[in-house]
């Protein structure tokens, strides 16, 4: 059975953990750690003794300890600007309701789980409600241009939180996404908005969230500096250094699709998130990880692809047992997480990014992923 050399270390390394003996966390039903590149949910490894053997091939490899994800960015998705409200309307009534889509988003959480999804991608600023833009007239923003929080759009975050907490799932929660963070006027105004909703998060006692600081730092589209490459690992130890009796979050960030996150990036996070957005070749994949997990030296961390739209948009890659980005990241001991988005003349069943979003697995592409995902782990 293939095992990765830095699995073999991960024993001798000590559990880093989000969890304490304060009163808010045990009242939750969920907590996160990492050991060495493993996923642990409350002290025991994601997926605890489960190996793949793709149909057809010899090998197995582990899934023990990793993170199949998905891209939901949309969970709490509103528009405070009245010009593009009426753009995300239900075909059903035409109107846009940001609770309904929350309800219907919680709705679908378990049949997730049950195909073996443990986290999803949530963001405070969203992703493009057309699944790619060049332009965003539209608000979808967590945050007041000061840094201050917007309670709405908490209110309705915290619901998933919950709602994934009863489930045993994770949450990588984004703070910031390009188009969006222009709305915040300054840099004091980023930091002050990272402490508050780091604080909120601590002070809710949440212990199934990962942080993703931002999606993709290095596109041309961010604003402010403290948000781009050179400098965001400033906020990764920002968010490191705000605690609750000894707990802290787990936190990273993620560059564009294809890239290899900087050694200083690296260095700070407490996992790794990578991008398969436009490797159309498995084979790249591969180097990608192995090329990240060089960079993680002498101190394993989990690898984590976190959107990826390869497998569905290229037809010579497809969800079966064998190369896709998919099942190359299982094979070379990463999580993968799907990004499918509705495409222009689509219908509403499919993607999950496209608003507004039928959560539920209800298109034969959606189903695809799901089934590969249950082969892969089992299932619940």
């Amino acid at each position: 059975m293939h095992r990765p050399i830095a699995i073999l270390l991960a024993s001798a390394l000590l559990p880093l953990t989000t969890a304490s003996n304060s009163s808010s966390t045990l009242a939750r039903a969920t907590a996160v750690s990492i050991e060495g590149e493993r996923f642990l949910i409350n002290g025991r490894p994601t997926y605890e003794g489960r190996v793949w053997r793709p149909e057809g091939g010899e090998d197995e490899y582990p899934i023990e300890g990793l993170l199949m994800n998905s891209r939901m960015v949309q969970g709490i998705f509103d528009d405070l600007n009245p010009e593009t409200r009426e753009r995300w309307a239900y075909r059903d009534n035409g109107v846009w309701n940001p609770d309904r889509n929350t309800d219907e988003f919680i709705a679908a959480m378990p049949s997730w789980r049950e195909h073996g999804l443990l986290a999803f991608t949530l963001n405070l600023q969203g992703g493009s409600p057309e699944g790619y833009s060049e332009v965003q007239p539209w608000e979808n923003n967590a945050y007041e241009p000061d840094g201050a929080l917007r309670p709405a759009f908490l209110e309705r975050c915290a619901r998933i939180l919950d709602a994934a907490d009863r489930l045993g799932m994770l949450v990588i929660l984004g703070y910031f996404y390009f188009g969006q963070d222009e709305r915040l006027k300054d840099e004091a105004a980023v930091v002050r908005a990272v402490d508050n909703v780091t604080d909120w998060l601590l002070d809710g006692g949440w212990s199934n969230v990962l942080v993703e600081v931002n999606n993709e730092c290095d596109v041309r589209h961010y604003d402010h500096p403290i948000l781009q490459p050179e400098r965001v690992h400033e906020l990764i130890e920002r968010v490191k250094s705000r605690q609750r009796e000894g707990r802290r979050l787990l936190v990273s960030t993620s560059y564009a699709g294809g890239k290899l996150p900087s050694e200083t990036v690296v260095q700070a996070s407490d996992y790794v998130l990578l991008h398969g957005n436009g490797v159309r070749q498995p084979e790249r994949m591969a180097e990608l990880i192995r090329e990240t997990r060089l960079r993680t030296g002498d101190n394993p961390k989990p690898i984590v692809n976190n959107e990826d739209d390869r497998p569905w948009r290229d037809d010579h890659q497809g969800f079966g047992d064998r190369g896709n980005n998919c099942v190359v990241c299982v094979e070379n001991y990463a999580s993968w997480g799907y990004f499918d988005f509705r495409q222009v003349g689509e219908p509403f069943e499919e993607g999950f990014q496209g608003v507004p979003v039928d959560w539920t697995i209800g298109s034969d592409r959606k189903r695809a992923f799901f089934d590969l995902l249950k082969r892969i782990t089992g299932g619940e």
